[in-house]
């Protein structure tokens, strides 16, 4: 069974950081895409960033870039998401996904990765 489970979410005051981790089992990064995705209160989940294996292609939305840094550990079959300077517009929930398409990560929504986490909570209090 493949699971990925996500941890490091909480409450940050704004200009805070937080390390979210996301860990995999029964699944190995290999070539594939990995992502994060956010929802925010009353809206649609949103591509944050991606890294896509294929082509070594980075993408991060607008409203984070600078900010944070999508990275993994094929060693621990683990993947990050850096989240520094942060703003209450951040806050909402965070999702990673795994075995997305290798190459062009940021064409695709969360229904284009094959599996993905349960979501984490963060909130950035102003």
């Amino acid at each position: 069974e493949v699971q990925l489970v996500e941890s490091g979410g909480g409450l940050v005051q704004t200009g805070g950081s937080l390390r979210l981790s996301c860990a995999a089992s029964g699944f190995t990064f290999d070539d594939y895409a990995i992502g994060w995705f956010r929802q925010a209160p009353g809206k649609e989940r949103a591509l944050i960033s991606c890294f896509s294996r294929g082509d070594g292609g980075t993408y991060y939305a607008d409203s984070v870039k600078g900010r944070f840094a999508i990275s993994s550990e094929n060693a621990k079959n683990t993947m990050y998401l850096q989240m520094n300077s942060l703003k209450p517009e951040d806050t909402g929930i965070y999702y990673c996904a795994a075995g997305g398409r290798a190459y062009g990560c940021a064409g695709s929504g969360i229904s284009g990765y094959r599996y993905r986490g349960q979501g984490t909570q963060v909130t950035v209090s102003s």
